[in-house]
């Protein structure tokens, strides 16, 4: 149903990969985020909370830097761990302390100065726009619904994007104490589809901002497109819902491997949540970017 719709979003919907570490160990863990892109022009959009991770990295990294430069004056004597200790609260650095992370925009544009991104004030949602490319590396740019009333309980849609990532073109360098990209390794992550039906919408202010799907949207798929079977887009992939169901079983005695085991469990239902085409255009229009409709 959705083949060709999947093909055509593939050539505007891309990767932005991420790795990271914490101030426990030398574990590099690898997570995605999407973004599409709306035109020809360099401009696509994603969901503000992957931009809140972009532009936080700089930062933390910096941090991370100071911390260790502080350290290396500390004297290698018997009040070394105390000492460490106490610049371990200066920074406020427990274990899970995120204290790295590096991300790479993948098949995107070709070089690029940096990028600038404007956030919508109330909703999950931004705009980003890559500067100084040479040339483009997607092919093709998203058509969004020009008439959202066609939007209805029972539509059944599509999302794309990059959970699950498998790249591993990254290494922990143990002379620098640092996480980086290298040019060998696996660098992107097949794309993942996941379908849903229409369930309802979400309205907040009186005002109609949202769709509900009756499947998750998974890590990694947000600010990815929300499309129909013929590719046209409906919305962007920013969160999933958790509805307990009640149907908890509390030590339910079952067989497993021939032997009896009480098991319990409580169960959800996991519902991906969208912002409606609506909104995106009218932030885009705002923005004044330029983009397609197509009834």
């Amino acid at each position: 149903m959705f083949e060709n719709a999947i093909e055509s979003t593939s050539t505007f919907t891309r990767p932005v990969n991420t790795i990271l570490r914490t101030y426990s160990g030398k574990q590099i863990i690898p997570g995605s985020a999407t973004l599409f892109f709306v035109n020809e022009e360099g401009y696509a959009i994603t969901c503000k909370h992957v931009i809140d991770l972009l532009a936080s990295s700089d930062q933390i990294n910096q941090t991370f830097q100071d911390f260790k430069k502080e350290k290396s004056k500390i004297p290698n004597d018997g009040k070394f761990k105390s000492k460490l200790k106490g610049l371990e609260i200066k920074y406020n650095y427990s274990p899970e302390t995120i204290v790295q992370i590096k991300n790479t925009f993948v098949d995107c544009v070709d070089m690029m100065s940096g990028f600038t991104w404007h956030v919508h004030p109330k909703y999950d949602l931004a705009i980003l726009k890559f500067n100084d490319y040479k040339k483009l590396s997607y092919t093709g740019y998203a058509k969004f619904l020009k008439d959202a009333t066609k939007i209805r309980q029972g539509n059944f849609l599509c999302r794309l994007g990059f959970p699950f990532p498998e790249f591993n073109n990254f290494k922990y360098n143990e002379a620098t104490d640092d996480i980086e990209w290298t040019t060998v390794g696996i660098t992107g992550s097949p794309r993942f589809p996941i379908e849903g039906m229409v369930t309802r919408f979400l309205a907040e202010d009186n005002k109609l901002f949202g769709i509900e799907l009756s499947t998750p949207g998974l890590k990694g798929q947000s600010g990815g497109a929300l499309f129909n079977e013929r590719g046209i887009v409906y919305g962007m992939q920013f969160s999933t819902k958790h509805l307990h169901l009640g149907f908890d079983i509390i030590e339910k005695e079952i067989l497993v491997n021939n032997k009896i085991k009480k098991v319990s469990d409580s169960s959800f239902l996991h519902l991906g949540q969208c912002i409606h085409v609506d909104i995106i255009k009218e932030f885009l229009s705002e923005m004044k970017v330029p983009f397609y409709q197509e009834d």
